[in-house]
């Protein structure tokens, strides 16, 4: 997630070693000059690292001795993506290993409720995503949906679905080729208040919200459910 740390794993299987100065450690890019980040003689060799990386990497030295040589990749930006190779030696052995890291955008929407139009905001998008609203049934929904692009090419999405009816579920997808987010709303209860010549009408949306978590191919959101309740008068 663009702007979040990355760890990218690497683990020397049924590695224990007794010094730090037995293991070295080197991360490479694939068609970068220099190096991501390199680990030797019990201590970080920096010397010839890219500046693109300066002070964004690190390993986990209390790690070392059990053949953790995972790179702490900090601040993801778009640029950061490619094929990355861990090279890692111990006394007792060693070898290569190819991360592809891929970089994206991605928060779970919140909703609002007014005037029965539903409204789902995401701040931070890339690449580009699509939106689908569908129903209980799984129709397709028509919604009116805007993408606003930041100058670092994020996109702020805001749909809106209108004519929503108490008592009805909504499921509200946004993908990109990377990540899935569904999230699920309810609207329950319609009270009425004949009282000074207006109706009230007391509606209760609650809807799931959680992260999404970028993962190998479409991943979906594990919600949990907030409740917000809204006041609408007529």
């Amino acid at each position: 997630n663009l702007g979040q740390d990355q760890l990218l794993s690497c683990q020397l299987v049924n590695t224990v070693e007794t010094t730090f100065t037995k293991v070295s450690v080197t991360w490479e890019k694939t068609g970068m000059q220099g190096f991501v980040y390199q680990y030797v003689n019990g201590g970080s060799s920096l010397g010839n690292q890219n500046k693109e990386f300066s002070g964004r990497t690190d390993i986990f030295p209390d790690e070392l001795l059990k053949g953790n040589v995972s790179l702490l990749l900090r601040s993801a930006r778009a640029e950061d993506e490619g094929v990355y190779t861990c090279s890692a030696d111990s006394s007792k052995g060693g070898g290569k290993v190819n991360i592809h890291l891929r970089t994206a955008a991605y928060t779970a929407p919140t909703f609002t409720l007014s005037e029965r139009t539903m409204t789902a905001r995401a701040d931070r998008w890339f690449p580009r995503p699509n939106v689908t609203w569908t129903d209980s049934n799984r129709r397709v929904l028509q919604a009116t949906t805007s993408m606003e692009e930041s100058s670092a090419g994020i996109f702020r999405v805001v749909s809106s679905l209108p004519e929503v009816n108490s008592s009805q579920s909504y499921t509200l997808q946004i993908k990109n080729p990377l990540v899935m987010s569904t999230s699920s709303a309810e609207i329950t209860g319609i009270l009425r208040d004949e009282r000074q010549g207006r109706t009230s009408k007391n509606l209760k949306l609650s809807f799931s919200r959680a992260p999404p978590a970028l993962a190998s191919f479409y991943p979906s959101v594990v919600a949990t459910v907030a409740c917000i309740s809204f006041l609408m008068y007529k």
